[in-house]
């Protein structure tokens, strides 16, 4: 998958990826100090050059999408036959929390907290780990060279998405259509932020705005909140409740399976330039293998030469996913037998349309997919001038 591919996915359609890159911190900014001002060029440069290796902290993320909420019964872990998009539908709506501690790029530790359990995916260098407390299930993966020197923004364990991760993607949809200005500064985890602000010109984008708050003493993302265009509460927004840039203990990143736990040892599927998205069949996620049966799980979709397709610039973009060549299951099609998603696509010509406040998603009746935060005329109108 390449950085090109990964750089033009809308965020708030992946909210499956977590701890983007190298994070910063030193001294602590203590809420009401004032804050020197800054244009909104130095501060994007601020956050841009940060360089912290190490913090703990508490995310919380809420969606306000316009999807149906989950059952009460809890989340799942993924079960086969919805494909691993489970975990899409799970984090695309309501509140969630999640524990992060990293000590550089190899050392994460995340904890996603459930109802009644907690799901926890551990990475120290080479070795990765899933592990849910609540059927005593683990997971173990091995990365492949390739992987090893990356850090967890890629699409290796995504859960919750970081401010960092957020923003980050936000920042490629920026344009010379795009006013950005600083706000008033902010309070976010007891610490004072700017607050970077971003407001797309075009009318063809769902987004209204994005409010990035920046810490003031280290350039660290400390929540994003994205608005809909007409609306004036986030209609998703994740940030720090709590956080701390002391190196977290050493122990916190190291794994052993508990008595009696189930554990699968996994292997990475070779998927050549196959595009990934969250619940995609070729997508390893903290919520498909601990707890599911893997060897039930749809087979991998063969690798297909057709790459995604790239229209439109900036927060106009939208992006087409070819449909899996060979014998192997469509990714449309794994995606839309999730309960919750299949349910909330409404059935248009051509295909079938899941739109929310901020992303619009296609499916094709001829398997292909497109998405992008832009209204679902552009997306019908992409698929239209695209041969299959």
């Amino acid at each position: 998958m390449s950085r090109a591919w990964l750089r033009w996915i809308p965020a708030a359609a992946v909210p499956a990826v977590i701890a983007a890159g190298v994070l910063a911190g030193s001294i602590p900014v203590w809420a009401g100090d004032p804050l020197p001002e800054k244009t909104p060029a130095q501060v994007l440069s601020f956050w841009t050059e940060h360089r912290t290796q190490s913090f703990s902290g508490t995310l919380e993320q809420t969606s306000e999408l316009g999807l149906p909420e989950l059952p009460a019964t809890g989340p799942t872990s993924g079960p086969a036959s919805a494909g691993g998009a489970a975990s899409i539908a799970e984090l695309l709506t309501g509140q969630h929390t999640a524990r992060v501690f990293m000590d550089g790029a190899a050392k994460v530790r995340i904890q996603l907290v459930d109802r009644l359990a907690e799901r926890d995916v551990i990475r120290r260098d080479s070795d990765l780990w899933f592990y849910s407390s609540k059927d005593n299930t683990a997971a173990h993966l091995t990365l492949p060279a390739i992987a090893r020197d990356l850090p967890l923004s890629q699409p290796v364990t995504p859960a919750h998405p970081t401010p960092e991760a957020l923003a980050s993607r936000l920042l490629a949809a920026m344009d010379s259509s795009t006013h950005v200005m600083v706000g008033p500064d902010v309070e976010v985890a007891g610490r004072t932020a700017y607050n970077l602000v971003l407001e797309p010109r075009t009318q063809g984008t769902l987004v209204g705005r994005v409010a990035i708050a920046v810490d003031g003493q280290t350039g660290l993302p400390l929540r994003v909140g994205v608005t809909a265009r007409g609306q004036a509460e986030p209609a998703f927004q994740v940030g720090f409740t709590s956080l701390s840039l002391e190196a977290p203990d050493d122990s916190l990143f190291s794994f052993f399976p508990p008595p009696g736990a189930t554990v699968k040892e996994l292997q990475v599927p070779p998927v050549p330039h196959q595009p990934v998205i969250p619940g995609s069949p070729g997508m390893i996620t903290p919520d498909q293998f601990p707890g599911d049966s893997y060897q039930d799980r749809p087979a991998v979709p063969q690798p297909t030469t057709k790459k995604p397709s790239v229209t439109g610039t900036g927060w106009e973009t939208v992006i087409g996913i070819p449909a899996a060549a060979g014998q192997g299951t469509r990714l449309s099609d794994s995606m839309l037998r999730d309960p919750l998603l299949g349910q909330a696509a409404v059935v248009v010509p051509g295909g079938r349309l899941l739109s929310t406040a901020l992303v619009n998603v296609l499916f094709t009746d001829d398997g292909r997919i497109y998405l992008g935060m832009v209204p679902a005329e552009r997306l019908q109108a992409a698929a239209s001038a695209v041969a299959p």
